[in-house]
């Protein structure tokens, strides 16, 4: 594995070189390269998602490459190295698992309060001043307000029960229906979109699986209905029609 991951190392120095390497991989820099990061870990998640182990094991060497990257262009900066960033990775295991790699007994039950508890003495070591901070701009933003939302509830920032978010819910769709401007209607749907996830959060669920689940759900069922009629006939018919196929998929999954 040492040898392996040598070579990788090898290989990224190779292609930053800056006579003899590649071009575009010379050009690159943390900005840019970001966005194939974000790419490569939604392409593991969608080969998980496919049960596809053969495609998994691409995805995360592809996603493996892009921490290299990263890696690379900050020790050609003096920041830090690929090293670091395995040494600093297993220090903070190493220290939220106490009960594993030091004399830490701590109950089954505790657990998870006691990693909740060592992350934010993380964040307050870095600095932190909000109990919001930490939580990334950069992530897809219903996964960002649920992460918002249990950091907030952390503080007792919550509702007591369902009926609060349920409610919050019904006021929303109310709200975002009265709404007259255009710049109204965007906001009045964001505040209905975060309400949702604070209603599905009251639940134990996890927001961006359960619509992922959904995405997958309705793509299953839309190409099933484009494969009865025919894709080109499927346009053609009226939305009665339509929905008469789309039930007949839903009986067929049963």
């Amino acid at each position: 594995m040492t040898e392996q991951i040598t070579r990788l190392l090898s290989i990224m120095r190779t292609l930053r070189d800056p006579e003899h390497g590649c071009e575009w991989d010379r050009a690159q820099s943390f900005e840019t390269i970001v966005p194939h990061t974000i790419e490569e870990a939604y392409e593991v998640a969608d080969a998980v998602e496919r049960g596809d182990v053969a495609d998994l094991r691409g995805e995360l060497g592809d996603l493996l490459f892009q921490v290299v990257f990263q890696s690379r262009i900050a020790e050609e900066s003096g920041y830090f190295s690929f090293e670091d960033v395995a040494r600093a990775m297993s220090d903070k295991l190493e220290t939220r698992h106490p009960h594993i790699f030091g004399d830490a007994d701590v109950a089954g039950g505790m657990r998870e309060e006691r990693w909740e508890a060592l992350k934010a003495q993380e964040r307050a070591d870095q600095g932190a001043q909000s109990a919001l901070d930490g939580v990334a701009n950069a992530l897809p933003a219903l996964l960002r307000a649920h992460k918002l939302q249990k950091r907030a509830a952390r503080t007792g920032f919550d509702w007591p029960n369902r009926d609060g978010p349920k409610d919050k819910l019904l006021e929303e769709i109310d709200e975002l229906a009265a709404a007259s401007s255009q710049h109204e209607q965007v906001e009045e749907a964001g505040d209905l979109l975060f309400a949702a996830v604070n209603l599905v959060r009251a639940y134990g669920i996890d927001s961006e699986e359960a619509l992922r689940a959904a995405n997958a759900k309705f793509e299953r069922r839309f190409r099933a209905m484009e494969h009865i009629s025919g894709a080109e006939a499927f346009t053609a018919l009226n939305i009665d029609e339509q929905e008469a196929l789309w039930q007949a998929v839903k009986r067929d999954e049963k």
